[in-house]
């Protein structure tokens, strides 16, 4: 991913952080075979001082990328937020110059490492456990893995295979109109809150 300096983000935290809230990633397989995508749920673990964490996520056993992953291949797992739009009609500067144009801010981490399959019915239980707890979190009556009967879990972890991703490198992309002068900026600012999007209102947030 290209990434001028005025839209890295790279502090860790923050990083981890943008993941939690936008967990369902893209992961991204290329070898021999060609390549494949898959878009899936992810749980975030982190590792410790030192370590960029850990990427569980699950598969259906019918699902063919867990062969090939199966010797620890690279993969490149794509998290992406907020985006909208940009009109240039927002810049105050455009009644000055005319010399401004249409652009897209967005935010995107790209999670590059080494995969693992994991077929431990006790690991994935964990896993399920975790990934629903972190979903579920916050609502008046959250729903429990243990609220399922036991024999019907059982049989849905048979139908899976876990995959963990050790994060080798994070790289983070802002595009929230840093480049800008302040107040167009603000004029960014102010027409994406008035658009009627939930993207764009989200993306209003990230411009300072």
């Amino acid at each position: 991913m290209y990434v001028p300096q005025h839209f890295k983000e790279d502090d860790q935290e923050t990083l981890q952080q943008i993941i939690r809230s936008y967990a369902f990633g893209l992961m991204i397989v290329a070898d021999g075979e060609g390549i494949e995508a898959n878009h899936l749920p992810f749980h975030l673990n982190d590792g410790g001082s030192g370590n960029l964490g850990h990427l569980h996520c699950h598969v259906a056993r019918n699902n063919p990328v867990w062969q090939r992953l199966q010797h620890g291949a690279r993969v490149l797992v794509v998290f992406q937020g907020p985006d909208a739009y940009v009109s240039p009609s927002w810049y105050p500067t455009k009644a000055e110059t005319g010399r401004v144009v249409p652009t897209w801010n967005y935010l995107a981490v790209h999670a590059e490492g080494k995969a693992r399959v994991i077929e431990d019915p006790a690991w994935l239980i964990q896993h399920l456990n975790q990934l629903t707890d972190q979903h579920e979190a916050g609502r008046s009556e959250p729903w429990s893995v243990d609220d399922a009967p036991s024999d019907f879990t059982g049989r849905l972890v048979e139908a899976i295979v876990g995959i963990e991703v050790k994060i080798e490198s994070l790289t983070g992309k802002l595009k929230a109109s840093q480049n800008l002068p302040e107040r167009n900026r603000a004029g960014v600012k102010a027409g994406l809150e008035a658009e009627d999007k939930v993207q764009s209102r989200a993306m209003s947030e990230f411009i300072s």
